[in-house]
């Protein structure tokens, strides 16, 4: 064959290659502007803040030409007031203060108090504006202040993990009244392992069943497993509202048994959470174990117990190895979602046990802190990437080749 036609035909096969890629192109193309764009554009705030270094460029100028790392002086308040005069002038300046806020507790209502006066010339001078301003006279304050004049920031970021940059230059805890993140990630991944681990108690032995009993039976049990699943999880968890409400159907049931004297909380507790979680997750461990287990072969446990393997010897060497990507992958899957459960925690969680995507929620619709959202929304992400990479590279685990 001459060397005309082999480069024809090696060009043919790589056209062949490329062709699915073209089909798929503009599903992809699709995907990245409206999927993945958006989601690049809320975690590049977590570190990209410019609005304080917008909204004072004459201070930051005046503070470049201060001596002193404390209160400044006087030109540097004459700066300020000029910048804060534009911006009210603009509009811009409760955005300003709003920012600040989130690096100094207290700051906006000074600020746009300060800011009015400023436009009234009301507070001219460095005197005027920390009388109006206290915080202004206060070294932490200013600290504050210049830490907001890069416009790329780790603030966030930090505060994520209940840490801040201290006057020193050092990184430092927060104080203790507002360390709130690191004990709200731990309830999170505290939670979704419980959750984990018993739908993981359900399910095994469900799969295990479903396995060997006749078809019929197996696709009956099958189809109750998977009815709540075809249920929206708005309707599954008011359902479980109703269920475990102090006059429900729970606790009737445990009085009728005999099981407890007096009704149970189980709503707005972590129990009452727990359980609803548990039913709504049960499918996505399950099924993934039931596929593999179905994989299995019954002649190899035939043969195990025919050269004198003990039952639990055959299930722990033989059966178990091969059922174990299935269970990984739906204690995985399981796990993965529950991380970002929302609206079960509200509806039936009580206010110590929210997790971290109601904290998220929070800071997007009702304070507006778009940074804080993207900084813990960050931190969660790369929480459940690096779960996945360490459970695909050390056990072997690729949910996206099970099935």
């Amino acid at each position: 064959m001459s060397s005309v036609a082999v480069t024809g035909l090696k060009a043919r096969k790589d056209f062949d290659g490329l062709r699915p890629l073209a089909l798929a192109a503009p599903l992809l193309l699709l995907l990245l502007f409206t999927f993945g764009t958006p989601i690049v554009a809320l975690l590049s705030r977590a570190v990209y803040e410019p609005t304080i270094a917008n909204a004072l460029p004459r201070t930051f100028a005046a503070l470049r030409e201060d001596s002193g790392a404390g209160v400044p002086g006087e030109p540097v308040f004459l700066a300020l007031a000029a910048d804060l005069r534009e911006a009210q002038a603009a509009g811009a300046v409760y955005e300003f203060a709003k920012v600040l806020n989130t690096r100094l507790p207290g700051a906006r209502s000074q600020m746009l108090s300060l800011a009015r006066s400023v436009a009234r010339d009301q507070a001219a001078n460095r005197e005027g504006m920390i009388r109006t301003a206290p915080l202004l006279g206060e070294e932490r304050s200013w600290a504050a202040i210049r830490g907001g004049a890069s416009r790329f920031t780790s603030f966030f970021l930090l505060s994520a993990f209940d840490l801040r940059w201290t006057d020193q230059g050092s990184l430092g805890a927060v104080p203790a009244q507002q360390a709130v993140f690191i004990r709200v990630f731990g309830r999170t991944f505290l939670i979704a392992t419980i959750v984990t681990l018993a739908t993981l108690a359900l399910g095994f032995p469900l799969a295990y069943v479903m396995t060997n009993v006749r078809p019929a039976i197996a696709g009956l049990v099958l189809v109750l497993v998977l009815l709540p699943f075809w249920t929206s999880i708005l309707v599954r968890t008011a359902a479980w509202t109703v269920i475990l409400q102090k006059f429900g159907l729970l606790n009737d049931l445990l009085l009728w048994l005999g099981l407890t004297s007096e009704r149970l909380e189980f709503m707005y507790s972590r129990t009452g959470l727990i359980i609803a979680m548990t039913h709504i997750q049960l499918p996505f461990t399950l099924l993934p174990i039931y596929s593999v287990m179905r994989a299995v072969q019954p002649s190899q446990i035939r043969a195990a117990q025919s050269l004198g393997g003990r039952p639990f010897t055959v299930f722990r060497r033989v059966y178990l190895p091969q059922v174990m990507p299935g269970v990984l992958a739906g204690c995985l899957l399981t796990f993965i979602l529950c991380l970002g459960y929302y609206i079960t925690p509200v509806l039936i969680g009580g206010a110590s046990d929210q997790l971290i995507s109601n904290f998220i929620a929070n800071y997007v619709n009702v304070d507006l802190n778009w940074e804080m959202a993207a900084a813990l929304s960050f931190v969660l992400l790369a929480s459940t990437l690096g779960l996945y990479v360490t459970m695909t590279r050390y056990l072997g685990l690729d949910l996206f080749k099970m099935g």
